[in-house]
């Protein structure tokens, strides 16, 4: 595709097409339903400066093909979800988590078991679909708000985008940066240890409300476990060969299709459902069934077909972003945003900037990554700073924040497993927030004197 004069600024273009998308949100209309607007609005403008259909078509045909995994992942989470569900796997944990856990500060001991577990599963909504369905199940048992304890899963689980070396998007940076693993938390490793010790602190401090609650709750909730599922150690089978699996480097969509057999036969064997039930409850959602109401409404799930709204604001997005890129509005921006830096500090606060913007406006982290990944190398040479340092503002910024926006990919599927939004667990999500004021505050401790 050649380069052609837009007949209406770049910015202009890009601007609608945001405020298309914010105003789905403010309407609350579905979001897919901005991004449409955005698309048809960028293709209009791209075929009156010159661009022909074809061309365009061929831009979107290609930007389905590089997002067609992606959405086969989100489909098998949802369907992982119910899963964990009606095999008992959740109850399970549910029912040991409320003897164990009563009396100790629940939500540091849950940021400290999300954030391990991502480190071996190596990807955040993964590890929220699965494991953080089961703890979030024991917090509200707890008394925790569904918020605050979504929240609080979250700062654990996003540790796995971040640093685990499991995690596409680690390896993402690395390739995009030319630096191994070692180098890269090497790098990390600067902001990260001080980061986890505050949010470990902040959640202890917010913890100490709910340690002294009034637990007798819970041996109602046991009662109507142990009355409407077979709780067995053996279901914790199910989340043993997915860890496994994830830490051994078996491929994503093959560890979560392993996990669903096994969770399909766990569901037969140990709760009797049949085949059917079991599908069923897999495409359109598993609802609990014990004698407690109040814990049939943390058993549920949406299923797969809860998945199908997440998946076509992911493809808008990924279309948008790519008539963007591919007729030349990202990249001026870029250039704009970087000009007269001259200082070490200004310019880690504007990659994390850029990276945060690019995430922004696309709805997922891979732009975030790439673009100043790519393009701010010579610049970082020339100021006379490692690439590691590139990759730990991006990894500090872009990748970081994606959870708190409500548009975001990562936030609609929070929402489809959980049925808590953005706008509610955001306050709560402590590290997605606290993770860029520490970079910038380790750039002007180790770079204020450079210039």
């Amino acid at each position: 595709m050649g380069k052609k004069d837009l007949i209406i600024n770049p910015l202009i273009i890009m601007g609608i097409s945001i405020v298309f998308i914010v105003g789905s949100i403010i309407l609350s209309i579905p979001l897919y339903i901005g991004f449409i607007l955005g698309i048809v609005f960028t293709m209009i403008v791209l075929i009156k400066s010159g661009f022909s259909i074809k061309e365009l078509m061929a831009i979107n045909i290609l930007s389905l093909l590089e997002v067609k995994k992606l959405c086969l992942v989100i489909l098998l989470i949802g369907a992982t979800t119910s899963i964990w569900l009606s095999s008992g796997v959740v109850p399970t944990i549910m029912y040991y988590g409320f003897t164990y856990m009563e009396g100790i500060n629940f939500l540091m001991a849950a940021f400290i078991i999300m954030g391990l577990v991502s480190l071996f599963m190596g990807t955040a909504v993964g590890t929220m679909s699965t494991v953080g369905i089961a703890l979030n199940g024991i917090g509200l048992g707890l008394g925790i708000p569904a918020e605050v304890m979504v929240g609080v899963l979250i700062s654990g689980a996003f540790i796995a985008d971040k640093v685990s070396p499991l995690s596409g998007l680690v390896n993402l940076i690395m390739a995009t940066v030319n630096k191994n693993y070692k180098e890269i938390i090497k790098g990390l490793m600067v902001s990260l240890i001080p980061l986890l010790i505050i949010t470990a602190i902040i959640y202890y401090i917010i913890g100490l409300q709910y340690s002294n609650g009034d637990y007798s709750q819970l041996l109602l909730y046991k009662n109507s476990i142990s009355e409407g599922f077979n709780t067995s150690l053996i279901l914790l089978s199910l989340p043993v060969v997915v860890i496994v699996l994830s830490i051994v480097g078996i491929n994503l969509i093959i560890t979560i299709s392993i996990g669903l057999f096994i969770g399909i036969i766990l569901s037969i064997l140990f709760q009797h459902m049949t085949l059917f039930e079991v599908m069923k409850g897999i495409l359109f959602g598993y609802h609990g069934n014990t004698s407690s109401q109040q814990l049939n409404d943390m058993l549920i799930s949406g299923g797969m077909f809860s998945m199908i709204e997440v998946i076509l604001v992911v493809i808008g997005g990924v279309v948008l972003v790519k008539l963007f890129e591919k007729c030349g509005i990202l990249l001026p921006l870029m250039e704009k945003l970087m000009a007269g830096v001259k200082l070490k500090t200004s310019l880690i606060i504007r990659t994390g900037l850029i990276s945060s913007f690019m995430t922004a406006i696309t709805c997922d982290q891979t732009v975030g990554i790439i673009l100043p990944g790519r393009i701010l190398q010579d610049k970082y040479k020339e100021l006379n700073l490692d690439n590691t340092v590139l990759a730990r503002t991006i990894s500090d910024t872009g990748i970081i924040i994606a959870p708190l926006m409500a548009w975001n990919v990562n936030s609609f599927i929070i929402k489809s497993t959980t049925g808590i939004s953005a706008n509610q667990y955001a306050p709560y999500a402590v590290l997605c927030y606290l993770c860029p004021i520490m970079t910038i505050v380790v750039a002007f401790v180790l770079y204020r004197k450079h210039k």
